[in-house]
């Protein structure tokens, strides 16, 4: 059994942009602060809601060393970053990056250019990003998501790199919609990994079976819902009532991917942030739309 350091409601955090594409510097850390005052343990910045995939080296540096300036007002607040590319030498790279500022892990897509590759090759593929960019005390977590990198990372796989690193290997973020992978998850790794669900509809069943907490793009703007959800399982309190009204906002943002347009026009609206822009081939959700997605989430904003 391991000690599990990561646990709670996470945040896979919009990117703030300004209007020319470029990062919002001075508004991430007041979004991690929101996110932290909203009841989160913690975010995963650059993942798949944050469009990491779309920033270079350099900016992705203006992102990080942004990000930790939270810990001035929040401390105990952990920050993930996504640092999985095709590229080898570029997930290392960025994966080095986190580390050498001080971030408590990173969460790395499979190489997902080529698919149909083999266990084989993927476990060769971590090992070296392993064993070249994570540091002794590091975390790094596989992102299962193989509706978007159709790169799945099985259970065998993930075996094997426990046993192969014990203490570098932390456990996974688990994207899949598949209750079934869930269970299999659960009966796998209850006591071994730590298993982030990434789908909100999963987060009480993923709990169950001994999931860690979420790491979710509607934590965003539910992360309130979600704490209750997992204070309410730290306590042994039922947690249906709350799970169905998550699920039903699940829905109806479901019906407008992908997530970070939405999200950025509702942190507009609903909490005075500036409008922050997405990046391309992103595009903004027109006035229509957004109106649309605050008449069916019922919101008075």
């Amino acid at each position: 059994m391991i000690e599990k350091k990561f646990q709670g409601v996470f945040a896979a955090a919009v990117t703030p942009l300004k209007s020319d594409f470029t990062p919002d510097i001075d508004s991430l850390p007041k979004f991690l602060s929101f996110l932290a005052q909203r009841g989160c343990h913690g975010a995963l910045i650059l993942g798949t809601t944050g469009e990491g995939p779309s920033f270079s080296f350099a900016e992705r540096k203006m992102i990080y060393q942004a990000a930790r300036n939270v810990r001035q007002i929040h401390p105990s607040f952990q920050l993930l970053v996504g640092t999985g590319s095709p590229s080898l030498q570029d997930t290392i790279k960025f994966t080095r990056l986190a580390f050498d500022l001080e971030f408590d892990g990173v969460v790395v897509l499979p190489p997902y250019y080529y698919k149909n590759v083999t266990d084989e090759g993927l476990l060769s593929w971590f090992s070296e990003v392993i064993e070249e960019s994570v540091p002794s005390d590091g975390a790094l977590f596989g992102y299962h998501i193989p509706q978007t990198s159709n790169v799945p990372l099985s259970i065998d796989l993930l075996k094997r790199l426990k046993d192969k690193y014990p203490d570098k290997f932390a456990g996974l973020k688990n994207s899949s919609s598949d209750p079934t992978h869930v269970l299999k998850l659960g009966d796998s790794f209850r006591d071994e990994l730590t298993v982030f669900t990434g789908n909100d509809r999963l987060f009480s069943l993923s709990l169950g079976v001994g999931a860690s907490g979420c790491i979710t793009a509607l934590a965003n703007v539910i992360s309130p819902d979600l704490r209750v959800v997992w204070d309410a399982h730290l306590s042994g309190e039922p947690t249906q009532a709350i799970q169905e009204r998550i699920d039903r906002t699940r829905v109806i943002f479901d019906l407008y991917p992908p997530a970070a347009p939405v999200l950025k026009s509702i942190l507009s609206r609903c909490h005075g942030f500036p409008k922050w822009a997405v990046r391309q081939p992103l595009i903004p959700i027109t006035k229509n739309i957004e109106k649309q997605v605050i008449a069916d989430l019922g919101l008075d904003c």
